[in-house]
């Protein structure tokens, strides 16, 4: 490592639709940065697996599950590289990945382009503002189009793209790139690709270079006022002007330079190193902000710097064989071996025994770490997103978007003498996983496990059965419907209650409404109660017993949304009104009205992208239509068809097998949770008849 210089220092994410080749990427950084002396693929015939994959689920499926994190020195800078899955079940770890990193390459297929998972990706890095670079991959497999996927970026996110590369050969002859700012041909030799090799542009892509560093410089003046002025005046830039343009431009999220090579072929990795290097952000370019809790919660601004008081967020948690493993980022002060830090969230006081360096499942002890560092920590009892600080300061940071499980399993130990093992299994991932979800359904008596997808629910399973020796048998897939209203009802409750001593009265007057639709809001209290008629110690109470109705309608048995409670009057008793008599009558109240509000169930729908040879294309369309599906889209590129359409969860079952029935074998396809819609008048008798039949099996 080299000595700490926060300016030296990056902090990035690699993120990229499922099989665009992160991992593959990632082994080959770790390589020619030194940190490993073999290459070893995702999917190895050697059995080793890629590095970067260190839990034994990764290496049999071929995919990475957990965000994995290692440090690497290239030149005279420090990187801190995560890893982060590709598939949507996991979209978790790219979240809180993202939440923490000051910047991330991009990764797309040379050949699919602007996948599903590259919308999802691109968006969470907006939500986080995190800046990046662009690195089209797979330059050498049949039908890549490096120009075709940078007019993706641009069209479908939205980014300002432009080609700070260009491939030099496609397909089988792709041999390195065209840098369109030292004008220079770059190619690789060696066993694996380690000497970069510095020529001159062909003669007969000159033409193409000029006129797309053309392009590049003047996308790059925008963000800068001395090549402007260059441009303008059509003067010659040096490479100091461009690259120094394009750094404020990336950083400033207004440009996202594109980058070409192919990591499994060892052809650019090494360049795109330098424009991490050159463009991506060191903590002290980014903005950090806290939430001063001596001052109601005001957003204030950390400095990345040593001397202040320490604040770190614990933004990852991962269970070892030598305990649990926190993973840490510095946002100021130093977090010393040995010292003592605050858990802001439960003010628990507790000695940092262990400070370690990560490289994937390897560690490396360290004595300290300094503002803008990412570290792990053993020996620190916390929950995935706490704030620590040495004590000194009353900071917290915000913590980071969680979108809800969409699917649920009930599950149970297949031993009974498991029982211990099962419970810790389930307390242990819920900790590490803030998207998998344990309830217990007090009616049945079952464990439901809640997740993001089937494969996310699976590994869990899985793991189970291989970290903790627990067999566990499931039961059916169960979707997490909802309910709402299509109209409006007024209620007029009086609940009264009359037992020796002290009685219960109250009476609640008002009505209910549908929310927009549009709206993200679920639930909306709009008290209107005038001259005192429901004193305004109660007003909470009766905001309570609605919300508390809502929790499990009376339709189908599942939580209430997108509706708008308004109270209007009501009574109370000297003597006999209570809180509780109030929240009572609200929820009685609420009853009333909701049968007569036109209830409707909904049901998630899933944005789902399939991908199969053209020759499969009636069959894929022919599927999703049989699955309620509503094809959105149909595109055609290199004879592959993508079809995109929003398809009910509830169909998703089991398609993964029909598909590759369907296609020999050779179709694949990602799905995510796009919205909630109302199911078909059919569907929905049926499962009104399904908690009817429920319902009285439970009163039997």
């Amino acid at each position: 490592m080299c000595a700490w210089d926060v300016n030296k220092v990056r902090n990035i994410g690699i993120s990229a639709h499922i099989d665009s080749g992160k991992t593959t990427l990632t082994e080959r950084i770790l390589f020619y940065a030194g940190r490993i002396h073999t290459i070893h693929d995702v999917r190895g015939k050697d059995g080793v697996g890629a590095k970067m994959d260190s839990m034994e689920l990764e290496r049999e499926r071929g995919i990475t599950i957990q965000s994995a994190a290692t440090h690497v020195s290239w030149k005279d800078i420090d990187i801190n590289i995560i890893d982060t899955p590709g598939h949507v079940d996991f979209t978790v770890e790219v979240e809180r990945a993202l939440r923490v990193l000051d910047g991330a390459i991009l990764v797309l297929c040379g050949v699919s382009g602007v996948q599903s998972q590259s919308i999802t990706v691109d968006r969470q890095m907006k939500r986080y503002n995190v800046p990046r670079l662009a690195f089209i991959n797979k330059c050498d497999r049949q039908g890549a189009d490096p120009i075709k996927v940078k007019d993706d970026l641009k069209d479908k996110l939205k980014l300002n793209a432009v080609m700070y590369q260009l491939p030099l050969g496609l397909e089988e002859n792709h041999i390195g790139a065209i840098d369109l700012v030292t004008m220079k041909a770059y190619t690789y030799d060696g066993e694996h690709g380690e000497n970069v090799i510095e020529g001159d542009i062909p003669a007969d892509r000159m033409d193409e270079a000029l006129k797309y560093r053309k392009e590049l410089i003047g996308a790059a003046a925008d963000f800068d006022d001395e090549l402007g002025e260059k441009f303008l005046m059509e003067e010659e830039p040096t490479v100091e002007d461009i690259q120094r343009a394009v750094r404020k431009g990336v950083i400033g999220l207004g440009l996202c330079p594109v980058f070409c090579g192919s990591a499994y072929k060892n052809k650019g990795v090494q360049r795109l190193l330098d424009a991490v290097q050159d463009f991506l952000p060191s903590p002290l370019d980014i903005e950090n902000k806290g939430l001063d809790q001596d001052n109601d919660e005001a957003e204030l601004v950390l400095a990345t710097d040593d001397s202040k008081p320490l604040v770190a967020l614990a933004f990852k948690l991962e269970e070892t064989r030598y305990g649990q493993l926190t993973y840490m980022r510095i946002y100021q002060g130093t977090l010393k071996k040995g010292e003592f830090i605050y858990n802001m969230t439960n003010n628990k006081k507790l000695k940092v025994p262990r400070v370690v360096r990560m490289n994937s499942a390897e560690m490396e002890d360290i004595e300290v770490s300094r503002a803008g560092d990412i570290v792990a920590l053993f020996g620190v009892d916390c929950a995935s997103g706490d704030t620590f600080t040495d004590g000194k300061a009353n900071i917290t940071m915000t913590s980071m978007f969680v979108p809800n499980p969409v699917i649920s399993l009930s599950v149970k130990p297949k031993d009974k003498s498991q029982s211990n093992n099962f419970t810790k299994a389930l307390n242990k991932f819920r900790k590490e996983d803030p998207t998998f979800h344990v309830t217990r359904d007090e009616e049945s008596n079952e464990t439901i496990i809640s997740g993001m997808g089937e494969l996310h629910l699976e590994v869990y399973v899985e793991r189970m059965n291989r970290e903790f020796q627990c067999e566990v048998e499931t039961g059916q897939p169960q979707v997490a419907y909802r309910e709402t209203i299509h109209a409006s009802a007024d209620f007029d409750y009086t609940h009264k209650k009359q037992t020796g001593g002290s009685g219960q009265f109250a009476k609640v007057v008002g009505s209910i409404e549908p929310l927009d639709p549009n709206s993200d809001d679920l639930y909306e209290f709009n008290d209107k109660v005038t001259g005192g008629r429901i004193p305004k110690e109660y007003i909470p109470a009766c905001d309570k017993g609605f919300q508390e109705q809502m929790s499990k309608g009376n339709l189908i048995g599942y939580p209430i949304v997108g509706v708008k409670v308004n109270l209007l009057d009501g009574a109370y008793h000297d003597v006999d009104s209570s809180e509780m008599a109030f929240r009572i009558c609200a929820m009685a109240a609420f009853r009333e009205a909701y049968m007569k509000a036109t209830p409707q169930a909904l049901e998630p729908m899933m944005k789902v992208e399939v991908a199969a040879p053209e020759e499969f294309q009636g069959n894929v369309m022919g599927q999703l239509n049989q699955r309620r599906g509503m094809i959105k889209n149909t595109t055609t590129n290199q004879g592959y068809t993508t079809v995109e359409a929003d398809v009910p969860l509830s169909e998703m079952f089991g398609y993964s097998t029909e598909l590759r029935s369907a296609t020999q074998g050779k179709g694949e396809f990602s799905m995510e949770f796009a919205k909630y819609s109302p199911v078909p008048r059919n569907v929905q008798e049926d499962l009104v008849k399904l908690y009817q039949k429920k319902r009285e099996e439970e009163n039997k």
